[in-house]
């Protein structure tokens, strides 16, 4: 396994939890409820608890690749919503599904962001790595 692989491999769970409270931020940002811990961790906590439940399953983070990630994704994140949506009281039926709708497309962008950055650490590193020699 070379430089940026191993870095890539310790950095990827950071940096996927990283994107997903990102997430939870902004949303919480966006919808006025400010930063209340306790609002953050009924939105939060769902979201990472299914996420890292799933990643965990799946093997997102034994093997770094995109269909791994993915497949992550596509269940943790409903997962996760359904979860939400117990602990506050909704939202459900057509509520739910345009809030997991906006969440599904948000997450994903902010994990592949930060996932795109982490590549580029890496291909940052590898080069210079490979200058140095």
């Amino acid at each position: 396994m070379d430089v940026r692989a191993r870095a890539s491999a310790r950095a990827a769970p950071a940096v996927d939890v990283a994107a997903l409270v990102a997430f939870v931020l902004v949303g919480a940002a966006e919808h006025g409820e400010g930063l209340a811990l306790s609002a953050l961790a009924r939105t939060g906590l769902p979201l990472l608890g299914a996420w890292l439940l799933v990643a965990s399953a799946v093997g997102t983070y034994r093997r770094l690749d995109w269909t791994r990630l993915v497949l992550t994704w596509l269940v943790a994140v409903p997962l996760g919503l359904v979860v939400r949506s117990a602990v506050r009281g909704g939202p459900w039926g057509r509520g739910l599904l345009v809030f997991g709708g906006v969440a599904m497309a948000f997450t994903l962008l902010f994990l592949l962001a930060g996932r795109a950055a982490l590549l580029a650490v890496g291909t940052w590193r590898s080069r210079r790595a490979a200058a140095a020699r």
